[in-house]
């Protein structure tokens, strides 16, 4: 019996070891701030999305609060690449990205082929900016900083948008595509010409009907944007509470989501899980499944394509910051905004950003 129950006990130990962790990344901290310290000690304001580039270093913005650019490094050390911290809009030409002004970043994409260049959704100034960290530029990459829609047809730098609120790239980064929000469309530039046209939604609010072009469709608010290696582009609508994907002919179906805030539905039919206020998704290439910062659930969910349902992936549903260093769904979160998985690792990152702190699951060995 004693043989027996020391087995149990073994078992339970393995298990426990097995187990998915929340661990903190950055943030928490009681300091001011500044660069050059440990993130895990470091004060962070409202983190809003997460990128990596190629080498596995971690990127983030700050929005309102923090205007900022940061990275940390592989020894955990924080640096500001970009931001005075103050909001304003003060490079229509290129400066030293030390020297930037922003109004409300939302989010960035980290090129892997690109050299490295860091876009950044600067919505509240209705541009894309481009960050070159090797160089420390800050250069001015789409839209013209006037708020309206116009420019399809015509060179990225002389579109208008109406809160660019996120960017994705696509596999073979030859397409940016953006969630111009407040123009209820999701507009695509193509890299190679630098033309702008758009992709998705006709400016017109309402729920597009499956199977039609997505072109022809209205949307009711475009919040994010990503792409998977297949060529689909998945659409996030925070107020239709609903996830979308146009596939490569270009026709567009709702594949999560009821349409009304909600939560709940985890283990069934991704179509009969309602979101609240969904506000971020990112692609994980390891299964090819939907990353959702399900921002006003408080949760991180994933959308499985191939067997069309939803997973809870992180959060009790409940707002605070407990739960670190535990199991993920005992974790607390406060309105997390970002949601990325870490390109070596296939860890999956969090921007918490009520919270002021970004946290990652680590995988179970």
């Amino acid at each position: 019996m004693r043989f027996l129950f020391s087995i149990g006990l073994l078992l339970l130990a393995a298990s426990a070891m097995a187990a998915d962790k929340v661990v903190l990344v950055a943030g928490g901290g009681d300091g001011d701030g500044d660069d050059g310290i440990e993130a895990t000690k470091a004060k962070l304001v409202q983190p809003f999305a997460v990128d990596f580039d190629k080498a596995g270093n971690i990127y983030y913005v700050e929005m309102a609060g923090g205007e900022r650019l940061r990275k940390i490094d592989a020894k955990g050390i924080l640096t500001t690449l970009a931001g005075t911290g103050k909001k304003g809009d003060n490079t229509e030409t290129q400066t030293s990205a030390p020297k930037a002004e922003f109004n409300g970043m939302h989010n960035l994409i980290v090129s892997k082929d690109g050299g490295g260049i860091i876009y950044l959704a600067d919505a509240f100034n209705n541009r894309i900016r481009a960050c070159d960290p090797w160089r420390k530029h800050m250069m001015p990459f789409a839209g013209t900083g006037k708020k309206g829609f116009a420019g399809d047809g015509e060179p990225a730098e002389k579109a208008e948008f109406n809160q660019p609120i996120c960017i994705a790239l696509s596999s073979d980064e030859k397409s940016m595509y953006l969630a111009d929000i407040g123009n209820r469309r999701v507009r695509v530039i193509d890299l190679e010409t630098r033309k702008v046209s758009t992709f998705a939604g006709t400016g017109k609010a309402g729920v597009p009907k499956d199977g039609e072009p997505a072109k022809d469709q209205p949307l009711v608010d475009p919040r994010a944007v990503s792409t998977d290696q297949e060529g689909n582009v998945y659409i996030l609508e925070r107020g239709g509470h609903a996830l979308r994907v146009v596939d490569k002919v270009g026709k567009i179906r709702t594949v999560a989501g009821t349409g009304k805030a909600g939560s709940g539905g985890n283990g069934g039919p991704a179509l009969k899980a309602p979101m609240n206020g969904p506000k971020f998704i990112s692609i994980d290439p390891a299964d090819n499944s939907v990353l959702i910062a399900d921002t006003e659930n408080h949760q991180i969910r994933r959308y499985i394509p191939k067997t069309e349902t939803m997973e809870l992936v992180a959060g009790t549903g409940k707002k605070g910051s407990g739960g670190l260093d535990g199991d993920p769904l005992k974790l607390e979160m406060g309105r997390p905004h970002g949601v990325c998985v870490h390109p070596k690792s296939g860890e999956i990152y969090i921007a918490d950003s009520d919270n002021n702190r970004i946290v990652k699951i680590t995988k179970g060995k």
